[in-house]
């Protein structure tokens, strides 16, 4: 974490969350106000989930890449302050998703007619020493072409030659969709750009920057396809064996996820050549970054392709402590967070202290009746990050709302608190805990109920869609914020 020993505390908000006029959050005014927001209130860290391309449902964690961005994150007045956009084209784009890829459209139009004649012109500069240091940008443009080119279809089903990434057979179809390509790459530079200086808004005013690396990737993803000899997939390109989670006390069958498992094997002898370059992007967007899932970085739980439940896995050792010594060498200044929750075995818990990798610990789950249950908050430890609930989680108002009164009543005889002081009892909690970090969900610092949760896990309907609203931010919430953070000595007075 930064400056060990340095207690902060932070907010977990995703940026489609955001207030802004359209369709969904962005990169724009919302955010620069948000950020403004939380560093008057003292708090240091903004944590976001993912930031890549999604599908339909919006869900952050399946993305066609883990280095490209979502374009419906693209901040569209931004374009008409540099003259790609006009006004009533930028409202336009603001409707759905289908109208801001066709503003976007526009934009790249404009910007490749008449700006890129200019060779002095900044924005020109800029775009080309993207277009050359995004070493995974043309694999995933091409991958997103032809992927739109042939109809969604999975690309273990498309022609051999683009299927096999047949160098010519490749070519002669990028040449046949330049023009889609060239979109394509704008829209990641304009993301990039977008995100660089949000970021730099972000620092100049105190505040890190957060992010979130899923452990898998999508087997539909630039990343397999670009990279088949990185995952365990048959010569047609299919997974051989996939992801999940063993059965457990919150699941008979396990979890089956069905992402391809990594060629673990064939990465350490290309010296996690894929891995680096991940983390390479990684380091260049966030200050800090959670590894989703960590305990698989010591071992993964192997399912062979086509079984219909999780049951028929087993553990399988993978070289993580390798990978993250190479991660530490090369980017010493990204400080990673260990997603450490359920069932963790003594051996992932060794690997995550022998790197210093702080834990996270989450107080909705520390009332089961265990006296030792670790999330407990006279339990926790220094190097970890305390949350009151996660994008996962429902809000701490719904959660507590949700208990049973005998519940109820122990958890505020343990808070010593009364049980309308909910969800600020844990907030202020979480604050006075000895981690070193504390990170709030927006939701629980406006005092929201179990109708603002981000998502519900096992649902397919109704998630990652949560917004919140500016009339929903009380004149005296920055004050209070701080005051929570003044008490837990988090923040100067």
């Amino acid at each position: 974490m930064p400056a060990a020993g340095k207690r902060r505390g932070g907010v977990l908000l995703h940026p489609t969350s955001l207030p802004a006029p359209g369709y969904t959050g962005d990169f724009g005014a919302a955010a620069r106000r948000f950020v403004d927001l939380i560093a008057d209130a003292g708090l240091r860290i903004w944590q976001v989930l993912p930031l890549g391309p999604t599908h339909l449902d919006g869900c952050p964690y399946v993305s066609s890449s883990a280095h490209a961005g979502n374009p419906d994150l693209i901040d569209l007045d931004w374009l008409v302050e540099h003259d790609l956009l006009q006004p009533e084209q930028a409202a336009a784009g603001r409707r759905d998703r289908t109208e801001k890829r066709r503003a976007l459209d526009i934009a790249a139009g404009v910007f490749f007619d008449q700006v890129f004649s200019a060779a002095s012109s900044p924005l020109v500069s800029a775009y080309s020493e993207f277009v050359e240091s995004a070493t995974w940008l043309e694999s995933y443009v091409r991958f997103q072409a032809f992927r739109d080119a042939l109809e969604y279809r999975p690309w273990s089903t498309w022609p051999e030659g683009l299927r096999n990434l047949d160098p010519e057979t490749c070519d002669q179809r990028a040449l046949a969709l330049a023009e889609k390509i060239t979109r394509l790459r704008f829209r990641q530079f304009v993301f990039h750009q977008q995100w660089q200086a949000l970021k730099r808004y972000a620092n100049e005013r105190g505040v890190l920057l957060f992010g979130d690396m899923p452990i898998y990737v999508d087997l539909e993803s630039a990343d397999v396809w670009a990279n088949q000899d990185q995952f365990e997939l048959d010569d047609d390109g299919r997974p051989v064996t996939v992801t999940g989670v063993p059965p457990d006390y919150f699941s008979a069958d396990g979890q089956l996820w069905g992402n391809p498992q990594y060629a673990w094997e064939h990465m350490r002898e290309h010296g996690f050549d894929w891995w680096l370059q991940r983390f390479s992007t990684a380091a260049s967007m966030y200050d800090m970054v959670r590894i989703d899932h960590f305990r698989a970085l010591q071992a993964y739980w192997e399912i062979p392709a086509g079984a219909t439940s999780a049951i028929g896995g087993r553990w399988v050792e993978s070289p993580g402590g390798e990978l993250l010594a190479l991660v530490r060498e090369h980017y010493p200044g990204l400080h990673l967070v260990a997603e450490n929750l359920g069932i963790i075995s003594a051996e992932v818990e060794e690997l995550r202290h022998r790197f210093e990798l702080p834990g996270m610990l989450i107080l909705q789950f520390a009332f089961d009746g265990s006296p030792d249950n670790p999330y407990l908050l006279h339990l926790h430890q220094p190097n970890d990050v305390v949350y009151t609930g996660t994008h996962d989680n429902n809000t701490t108002l719904g959660w507590f709302q949700s208990l049973d009164d005998g519940l109820k009543a122990h958890i505020c005889e343990y808070f010593q608190c009364a049980a309308d002081a909910m969800p600020w009892a844990l907030i202020d909690a979480a604050m006075t805990s000895r981690a070193d970090t504390a990170i709030i969900p927006w939701q629980d610092f406006l005092g929201l109920d179990g109708t603002h949760r981000m998502n519900t896990p096992g649902t397919i309907e109704g998630n990652w869609r949560w917004r919140f609203t500016w009339e929903q931010v009380s004149d005296d919430l920055a004050g209070r914020i701080r005051a929570s953070l003044v008490a837990g000595e988090r923040a100067d007075a």
